[in-house]
Parts: structure tokens; C-alpha cells; sequence
């Protein structure tokens, strides 16, 4: 007989809302091919924050979500996905939770249900409880000021994802968290 706590944390579904590189035709978007592949994610929609949040761009293009509460910021258009545990394993390590590059925090999102109505009207809205990558906070307020307490609504490719370095053309030798406090110190 399988043991129920095991079975359990096996099909625990996580909904996550990404908002930048993870997204469709995105440079990281292969992790969610291979997640959805390996059955371990399935896409659930677009939708947007339910609160606004400050949504900057830092070193090599990448964006960061700001967990700033009461600062001035934008709801923020996005996608979202269902992942299991597994999923989350490797999307946590891709977005160096580990290490305080991002944290991964709870979030709500606004996403359109779809309804039979006669075409041209929208379906009802939902609020929908969802976890999203955040920049960490031992540099997410600083980030905020550096980028002069401006942000984006999306990061999208006209606009921010033409600054995105891939890591393979990063340079060697330094963390990733090096490479934020340069950016923060305006040396980089």
C-alpha cells in the first residue's frame, strides 16, 4: 500500500505567476516546456496582480518583482502555472532561491473566467491565489531606488527583454549577487 504522506506531496499542485523570463517565447521559458513535458507543470492563463508592485529591470536585462508593500507600483500582467512539488524544486533552483537571489511569496491574481455569454462580453473576474518569484529582500527596497522608484507593467519583448543577457554570455568569475551589488553601487 503507498504510503499517503508520500502521495500527497506528489500531485501538491502549486499555482505560480511568473511575469518575465519565464514566460511563452521568453529566454527561460524551456523550463516550463520540460516541467510540462515531464507532467511536473501545466499553464493555467494570463492574468495580472491583484495589488500593484513595483516590477524594475536590474543587471543583464533581468527583472525583478519587488516585494514593497504601500510602494507605488503596477499591477502586473503575467501568466500563470500550475507545478507540482518537483516543479518547484527546479524552478526554485533556476531562480537561485537558495543562494538570495529571489524568494518565492505568496501573491494574488486577477484572472478572467471564461463565460458563454454572447461574444464580445467578458466572462466574471477571480482572485486567485498564487506564489510568485520576488526580488530577495536584502536588496529588493535598494533596487527600487536605484531604478528611481520607477517600473514597468510587463515586461515584454519590445521593451525590456531586448537588454536580456543570456547567462552563457555573462561574464565568469563573479556571483550572480556581485553582480546586483555593482548594479546597486552604480559600477556596473
Amino acid at each position: 500500500m503507498a504510503d499517503a504522506k508520500n502521495v500527497s506531496n506528489e500531485t501538491k499542485q502549486t499555482l505560480v505567476f511568473v511575469y518575465g523570463t519565464l514566460k511563452k517565447d521568453f529566454p527561460n521559458h524551456y523550463l516550463f516546456q520540460q516541467l510540462i513535458s515531464q507532467k511536473e507543470a501545466s499553464y493555467v492563463g494570463t492574468c495580472i496582480t491583484h495589488q500593484p508592485h513595483p516590477l524594475v529591470i536590474g543587471p543583464y536585462g533581468i527583472p525583478y518583482m519587488l516585494y514593497l508593500p504601500g510602494s507605488a507600483g503596477h499591477q502586473i500582467n503575467g501568466e500563470l502555472y500550475s507545478v507540482t512539488t518537483q516543479g518547484l524544486v527546479s524552478l526554485d533552483e533556476l531562480e537561485g532561491t537558495s543562494v538570495g537571489h529571489y524568494e518565492r511569496r505568496p501573491v494574488q491574481v486577477i484572472m478572467r473566467e471564461q463565460s458563454d455569454a454572447e461574444e464580445g462580453e467578458k466572462g466574471s473576474v477571480v482572485v486567485v491565489d498564487a506564489e510568485a518569484y520576488f526580488a530577495h529582500r536584502s536588496f529588493g527596497e535598494r533596487m527600487w531606488v536605484r531604478c528611481g522608484r520607477a517600473g514597468l507593467d510587463e515586461y515584454s519583448l519590445e521593451r525590456a527583454a531586448r537588454d536580456y543577457v543570456k547567462k552563457v554570455n555573462r561574464p565568469e568569475g563573479r556571483s550572480f549577487l556581485d553582480e546586483i551589488e555593482m548594479f546597486l553601487s552604480g559600477t556596473a
